[in-house]
């Protein structure tokens, strides 16, 4: 993938961009989705079955994203009841090809870390998440092991628990990719994409309307996100507010959370928006420093706190053992810790740019 760097300061340069370019963008994107559709089912039957396979998983998401988020950003150039009907169903496609990734990912970072809290170390190729992943049909308890001879008691249990909720929610979630690939609705959205394609439906005034304001509008939905953020909080490594209703038996995600995962959403409805007006495409992409370095700052926030939230869920699970549950408790901190560097790590970069263009 070609790509340049990008000053954030840069003014678009030529004439302004109209909805002649939203449309090209579109069905740029469009074509994405449908060469990573041919090549998913080339490369197996199975949403795991090769790395070809998990590679089409990713393209065909990353492509529904960008169509749904222009559909956002950009529904008054469209026809209404198109988008309105459209970005329900690439969310909800983009979702279910998410989850098995999200999981294994999940796994492979909480084993990780009980290791290192333990004072050993994973090695390569010994967690679930590294290991190829099994088929949809295969047991849960056949997925390999992370060799679990150097931890404690509390935490080998507490590693061997985690590994047969998780593996088992992995196989749950290739089972649902697998239905929904080869379900109706599936088939109806990817005929949909195949028509944007060729013919995207803009409104009558859309090839005259300069699609700068929007953009201006979402880059302005992000910015006052930001400014509502307790930035000045998230600078302490474990603030105190991060541990109301910790003990709680709620096991809805943590209250401080919500507004970062709604900041997430909007810096990535802010970055498509850019290309969309600069007409980038994967092959042509350009990369805004400052922007990157923020979403991988919210991505490590969101990573850790679904992180917390699965160690906290596994210590609810019944008669378990004294020293699991300390385990996971521990391992629980320490992934709120994790979330709180995250947002420390966004402040500095957020901020620092804010300095520097003012």
């Amino acid at each position: 993938m070609a790509q340049r760097h990008l000053d954030p300061t840069t003014p678009l340069t030529g004439p302004a961009p109209t909805g002649d370019a939203l449309a090209g963008y579109l069905r740029a994107q469009a074509t994405e989705f449908l060469r990573a559709l041919r090549l998913h089912r080339e490369t197996g039957p199975g949403a795991g079955a090769s790395d070809g396979s998990a590679d089409a998983a990713r393209a065909l998401r990353r492509s529904a994203r960008r169509i749904s988020a222009s559909l956002h950003t950009f529904q008054s150039l469209l026809d209404t009841d198109w988008c309105e009907g459209m970005r329900p169903e690439l969310a909800w496609v983009s979702g279910t090809l998410a989850m098995e990734h999200a999981y294994t990912s999940r796994l492979e970072r909480l084993l990780n870390a009980l290791h290192r809290l333990s004072g050993s170390t994973a090695l390569p190729g010994q967690t679930a998440a590294a290991a190829a992943p099994a088929k949809a049909s295969a047991p849960a308890h056949q997925t390999s092991a992370p060799e679990r001879g150097n931890l404690t008691v509390g935490a080998a249990k507490a590693g061997a628990l985690l590994d047969r909720q998780l593996n088992l929610a992995r196989t749950r979630a290739h089972s649902t990719a697998l239905q929904a690939l080869g379900s109706s609705r599936f088939h109806a959205i990817a005929d949909k994409v195949a028509v944007l394609a060729s013919e995207v439906p803009l409104t009558k005034t859309a090839v005259t309307t300069d699609l700068r304001p929007l953009a201006t509008s979402a880059e302005g939905r992000l910015t006052d996100a930001v400014a509502a953020l307790p930035l000045v909080t998230a600078g302490n490594p474990y603030n105190a507010s991060a541990l109301v209703h910790g003990l709680s038996p709620d096991t809805v995600p943590h209250p401080q959370d919500a507004p970062w995962h709604q900041v997430r959403l909007l810096l990535r409805l802010h970055r498509y928006a850019r290309e969309a007006l600069r007409g980038e495409t994967d092959g042509n992409a350009v990369v805004d420093l400052r922007l990157l370095s923020a979403g991988q700052a919210l991505n490590r926030h969101r990573d850790a706190s679904e992180a917390a939230a699965a160690a906290a869920q596994a210590a609810r699970t019944p008669r378990i053992a004294p020293a699991t549950a300390y385990a996971l408790g521990v391992l629980h901190a320490d992934q709120r810790h994790e979330v709180e560097a995250a947002r420390f790590a966004f402040q500095q970069c957020w901020q620092k740019e804010t300095v520097s263009t003012s």
